[in-house]
């Protein structure tokens, strides 16, 4: 039984989503305790709880008693089973991060999977679907063909966001990852979303027309999609994503986001996300920081190195959670993340 202190590192839920998928992964049975316990409300949220809720059907796996608040967890995982699986967070908590947990286990399926997923699409500290599907998934691609289809927008409280994932593992290991350099910068995609009740003031519009009057002095083209939805709470945010080559080939993606907040303007969400991603385009970096420690889990299943622009917390956190169930060795060196077989792997020699 792998032990695992949730209050190590910073202390989030990040850690119970990572042991969570790489449990199901490994078949390796962990306790959890001091979960969230730096946070302000400590213990599982509502999207642990469909994780372990769906994880259940997936795996059959066996739990300790658990609820909202719980600051303790067993899990015991069986076989992953593909399959079509249904999921309802009941609240605007993350999509994204309920991704988290289910993903991995997944793509290393036998068969193809389909998840739909009811909840929050962005939120506060979280990934927002947008960059799951403009950022993650050409990383993810390697391991599967991943498809992301976003039936309805949940903004913060009330959610209802609505998201189908579909899942086909390629059945051959990952050629190792070598993300030290970023190419060269090609184009800059994103998305600029908001619910309906903010089209007359053109909300989606201005974060786009701000992100691009800062980003056009890259001199690639920029293509900046406008989406209004209808949703049950008001909101908006921007995605954007630059794509860069290498050899005239696809070599990497730096992402940023911004969410859009009362009393924050239009202008100023969009100069904010793309003042991220500028920041993340001059620091040289081929993986930005948010993308790199949701890839680690990842890394860690066919090894190399991404050299990122800074080395988070969560980043930390992660590696320290991914070593005690996958025979790896992380190490950092400056700003770069390596990932080799630990000593006792004699899988991949």
């Amino acid at each position: 039984m792998i032990e695992i202190d949730g209050s190590q590192g910073e202390g989030g839920g990040q850690l119970v989503r990572t042991a969570l998928a790489l449990s199901t992964l490994t078949q390796k049975p962990f306790e959890v305790t001091d979960i969230r316990k730096n946070r302000p409300e400590p213990g599982l949220k509502a999207q642990h709880l469909t994780a372990i809720r769906a994880l259940k059907q997936i795996c059959n796996a066996q739990t300790s008693p658990c609820e909202i608040g719980s600051t303790s967890l067993r899990y015991l995982p069986q076989q992953v089973k593909a399959g079509t699986y249904n999921s309802d967070i009941g609240t605007a908590g993350s999509i994204t991060l309920l991704l988290q947990a289910l993903l991995p286990p997944l793509i290393k399926a036998s068969k193809k999977s389909v998840l739909t997923i009811a909840g929050g699409t962005c939120g506060k500290w979280q990934a927002p679907i947008e960059y799951f599907e403009l950022v993650l998934l050409p990383f993810l691609q390697r391991f599967a063909t991943i498809t992301c289809s976003i039936q309805k927008r949940g903004y913060y409280p009330k959610g209802g966001g609505n998201v189908t994932i579909t899942i086909i593992p390629k059945p051959n290991s990952p050629q190792v990852w070598n993300l030290e350099e970023q190419g060269t910068l090609v184009s800059i995609k994103g998305i600029s979303h908001a619910s309906a009740d903010l089209s007359q003031k053109k909300v989606a519009e201005r974060q786009a027309a701000a992100a691009q009057l800062l980003l056009k002095k890259y001199k690639v083209p920029i293509d900046i999609q406008i989406i209004y939805s209808n949703t049950l709470s008001t909101g908006s945010g921007i995605t954007l994503a630059a794509r860069f080559h290498k050899n005239d080939e696809f070599h990497t993606i730096l992402g940023a986001d911004e969410l859009g907040e009362r009393m924050i303007s239009a202008e100023d969400v969009g100069t904010k996300a793309a003042q991220k991603l500028s920041a993340e385009i001059d620091s040289g970096a081929a993986v930005d920081m948010h993308a790199a420690d949701q890839l680690l889990p990842f890394l860690a299943l066919s090894y190399g190195i991404i050299k990122t622009s800074q080395i988070t917390e969560h980043t930390r956190s992660n590696i320290a959670v991914i070593e005690k169930f996958v025979p790896v060795a992380f190490s950092i060196v400056q700003k770069k993340i390596v990932c080799k077989a630990s000593d006792n792997d004699d899988t991949k020699k």
